[in-house]
């Protein structure tokens, strides 16, 4: 299921604002991120190969845990229209296939002057931090998404 969007202006953000999406990761979410990366890693892929790894099973790709952060970015918190600046990963530990990760991102910090929005961002397993880090992100203003909108609430007010 793909998350709702919720589309948040510069306008509409605050230090603290937060968002969390949760995410059961498949086999089939794995086999994917590998067609689609070229990632065929036997540690993703094989359980007979991991099975000898210090993890003992699968693991998800590290990026592919990333990637759930460009979700919530992309769809709630600020949502469609922010654009990815740049963004810091710290891999904690192994997302295992049935997993359930838990992405939260929050609003540390708001650049006004070029309308940025510093974002901590940190996936959870269980309460566990399997990975964290920062994004930076653009955020439109209601009037760069929508310029007749704003023109025509001013009218009315």
């Amino acid at each position: 299921m793909l998350p709702e969007l919720r589309v948040l202006y510069f306008e509409d953000l605050e230090v603290g604002l937060s968002e969390t999406l949760s995410k059961t990761i498949a086999s089939s979410d794995v086999v994917g991120f590998a067609e689609i990366t070229g990632d065929r890693n036997p540690i993703h892929l094989s359980e007979h190969f991991a099975a000898r790894t210090p993890f003992g099973t699968r693991i998800a790709h590290g990026l592919y845990t990333a990637g759930l952060i460009s979700a919530v970015l992309g769809t709630r918190l600020p949502g469609p229209g922010a654009v990815y600046i740049s963004q810091t990963l710290n891999f904690r530990a192994p997302v295992r296939i049935g997993d359930i990760v838990d992405v939260t991102v929050t609003v540390a910090e708001l650049m006004p002057e070029r309308r940025r929005a510093r974002l901590a961002c940190r996936c959870s397993v269980a309460g566990e931090t399997v990975l964290d880090g920062e994004a930076l992100v653009k955020v439109p203003t209601k009037a760069e998404a929508d310029p007749l909108a704003v023109r025509t609430e001013r009218q009315q007010s």
